[in-house]
C-alpha cells in the first residue's frame, strides 16, 4: 500500500510540470487567437511596420521585432561561439588540471550574474566604451546588447563544448598522434570533428537563451521598433516589447493588448524549435558515444 502511495505521488509529481506547461500553452494560444481575430494574419506576418500604439492607423507588423531578435542574437552568437569554443578547446586539451578546477569554475560564475547587472553593464560602460569608437552609435543600440549578451552565454557554449571534448575517447587522440599529428591538428580533424554533435548543441542552446533574453535588451536596446541590419541604431525585440505592454501601457481587452500575447507565441516558437534541435544534437551525440 505504502509503494503505491510512493508511486501515485511520483506520478503526480512528475505530471505536473506536463499540466503547467499545457496551462501555459492553453493561455498563450487563446489570448493570441483573441489578437488574430483582429488582425489578419497575412499582416501579422508581412508587414515591415510595428505601431501598435498609434491611434488612427495601427501598424501589426511582426516583422521589426523579429528582425531585432535576431539581429543582436546573431550579433551574441558573434561573440559567444569564438571564446566559448576557445574557452573549452583550453580547458579540455590544453589545461592542466590544476588551472582546470580553478579556470572552469570561474567561468560558470558568469552565469549566476543577474541578468539586469548585465543590462546596467551594457548600458552604463559597453555603450560609453563603443561610442568613443564608433561616433555614430546611438545611446541605445543592437550592439552593445548583443556583445553583453555574447559574454552571457559564453558559459552555456563552453561548459557544453567542452563535455563534449572530454567525452571523445582517448584511443582517437592516441592514434592520431601516432601517425605524426600534431596536437592542434588532432584538435581541429579529430577531437571537434568526433564532439561536434555535442558542440551544435550547446550553440542551439545558447542561440535559445539569447533569444529569450528580456532585461538586457529592455535596458540597453531601446525601444524603436525598425527593420534594419545596422547594429548602432535602437531596435526593440520580442521580449521588450512584452515588457513594455505588461508594465500597464495598454488596457485590458485591447488589441494592444492582446497583441502581446502574440508577439509571446512568435517567441515561444523560436525557443521551442531552438530546444527541440538541441535535444536532437545531443541525442545524436550521445548515441555516438
Amino acid at each position: 500500500m505504502t509503494n503505491r502511495a510512493v508511486v501515485i505521488l511520483l506520478f503526480a509529481v512528475a505530471s505536473a510540470a506536463v499540466w503547467v506547461t499545457a496551462g501555459i500553452v492553453w493561455t498563450l494560444a487563446s489570448e493570441t487567437a483573441a489578437f488574430f481575430q483582429r488582425v489578419s494574419l497575412l499582416h501579422f506576418v508581412t508587414e515591415t511596420e510595428w505601431l501598435p500604439f498609434f491611434q488612427s492607423g495601427p501598424k501589426y507588423g511582426i516583422l521589426p521585432l523579429v528582425g531585432g531578435t535576431l539581429l543582436i542574437t546573431f550579433i551574441s552568437i558573434l561573440v559567444a561561439v569564438p571564446v566559448g569554443l576557445g574557452c573549452a578547446v583550453y580547458l579540455s586539451e590544453y589545461a592542466p588540471p590544476l588551472a582546470r578546477s580553478l579556470l572552469k569554475p570561474v567561468l560558470e560564475v558568469l552565469a549566476g550574474i543577474p541578468t539586469i547587472v548585465y543590462g546596467f553593464f551594457a548600458l552604463t560602460f559597453v555603450t560609453p566604451l563603443l561610442q568613443q569608437l564608433l561616433p555614430g552609435l546611438q545611446f541605445f543600440n543592437a550592439l552593445s546588447p548583443g556583445i553583453v549578451i555574447g559574454i552571457m552565454i559564453i558559459p552555456t557554449v563552453a561548459s557544453l563544448s567542452e563535455d563534449a571534448m572530454s567525452a571523445v575517447s582517448g584511443a582517437l587522440r592516441e592514434g592520431s598522434y601516432g601517425v605524426g599529428a600534431t596536437r592542434l591538428e588532432t584538435i581541429v580533424h579529430v577531437v571537434i570533428p568526433s564532439a561536434l554533435s555535442g558542440i551544435l548543441a550547446s550553440i542551439v542552446l545558447a542561440v535559445s537563451r539569447a533569444i529569450g533574453e528580456t532585461m538586457i535588451v529592455v535596458i540597453a536596446a531601446g525601444a524603436t521598433p525598425v527593420l534594419t541590419l545596422n547594429p548602432m541604431q535602437s531596435v526593440q525585440t520580442l521580449t521588450s516589447y512584452i515588457v513594455q505592454v505588461s508594465l500597464g501601457d495598454a488596457p485590458h481587452g485591447t488589441t494592444v493588448y492582446y497583441s502581446m500575447y502574440a508577439a509571446g507565441a512568435v517567441l515561444f516558437l523560436f525557443t521551442l524549435c531552438m530546444n527541440l534541435l538541441s535535444q536532437h544534437m545531443a541525442r545524436r551525440f550521445q548515441e555516438g558515444r
